[in-house]
């Protein structure tokens, strides 16, 4: 890739353009806000605008309920080759572009999973993507020339890549991120209402717990929004075990003084085996493609 165009100056897309600029990529930023439109430029190394001529590729960095919308403005505009995303959401985000009258050959949906609770082109680093998974998610109507360029994005950010149907991709993030980052409100929110004297007892374990709430609202809303049917799936379940576990401690709570009281051994065993699970996940190097690129439109 010669040069690449980022439509959106945020967290994710000037890591990208970081990421590429190290690899000698000339790196084109695009942002409704000129100021952030700059700062995304400058820490790419890059300009701030379009490209003269049509990019390689076009990655759009907004949020997922933006993504069809922009990506019709663009290709009317004839900003590149061939467009990407890296939206949380991707089923939605197929079905609004095939409403919004986008042409898919030249469109494939991605998805880096990494990223910050700070937000901001200030808070973007070249090497977020390292070993990271990165997925794709082609259909039918992906064409090759623009699934070769999402591959040489992978590569070129030194992620992992990983090829998923755009179902399969929505119901995996609603369990690893997206209903996390509502739990993880959900406790803060009801921290924020305590007391201070209770507050001030917070150590490290709680703010762990807690640090992706920080997270901005209006980027947060409308992942939830485009992912919200797999979402709530993903609660359902969760909302089930603190049930239980509610009803199991009032039981302890109404038993005799001298009886003794161990609750949610079995949830608290659970727990551990999938912490120990999420711990034997390590960052592996960028792998090349084990299959043909035909194979996977």
């Amino acid at each position: 890739m010669r040069t690449v165009a980022v439509v959106g100056g945020g967290l994710i897309g000037t890591s990208i353009g970081m990421a590429l600029a190290v690899r000698g990529t000339a790196v084109h930023v695009l942002d409704r806000d000129p100021v952030r439109q700059a700062e995304a430029a400058e820490r790419c190394a890059g300009v701030a605008g379009p490209p003269r001529e049509r990019a390689d590729l076009a990655v759009l960095a907004v949020p997922p309920g933006q993504i069809a919308r922009v990506l019709r403005e663009q290709q009317i505009r004839g900003l590149a080759r061939c467009y990407t995303d890296v939206g949380s959401a991707k089923e939605s985000v197929q079905r609004a572009a095939v409403a919004a009258g986008c042409t898919l050959e030249y469109f494939v949906g991605g998805h880096p999973m990494a990223g910050s609770e700070q937000s901001g082109p200030h808070a973007a680093r070249a090497e977020l993507f390292v070993g990271r998974p990165w997925v794709l998610t082609p259909d039918r109507c992906t064409g090759a020339a623009a699934l070769v360029a999402a591959l040489d994005l992978v590569e070129a950010c030194g992620a992992r890549l990983v090829v998923m149907a755009a179902a399969e991709h929505d119901r995996a993030v609603a369990l690893t991120s997206h209903a996390p980052h509502v739990v993880a409100s959900a406790l803060a929110s009801a921290l924020g209402g305590a007391p201070q004297e209770v507050v001030d007892l917070c150590g490290a374990g709680i703010r762990d717990t807690t640090r992706i709430a920080a997270g901005e609202t209006g980027l947060w809303s409308d992942i939830l929004g485009s992912n919200a049917g797999a979402v709530a799936a993903a609660l359902e379940p969760l909302v089930d075990e603190l049930t239980a576990a509610v009803a199991q401690l009032k039981r302890a709570a109404a038993a005799s003084p001298e009886a003794p009281r161990p609750v949610l051994a079995d949830l608290l065993d659970r727990g551990g085996e999938g912490r120990a699970r999420i711990m034997t996940v390590q960052p592996s190097p960028s792998v090349r493609l084990p299959r043909p690129v035909a194979s996977f439109v």
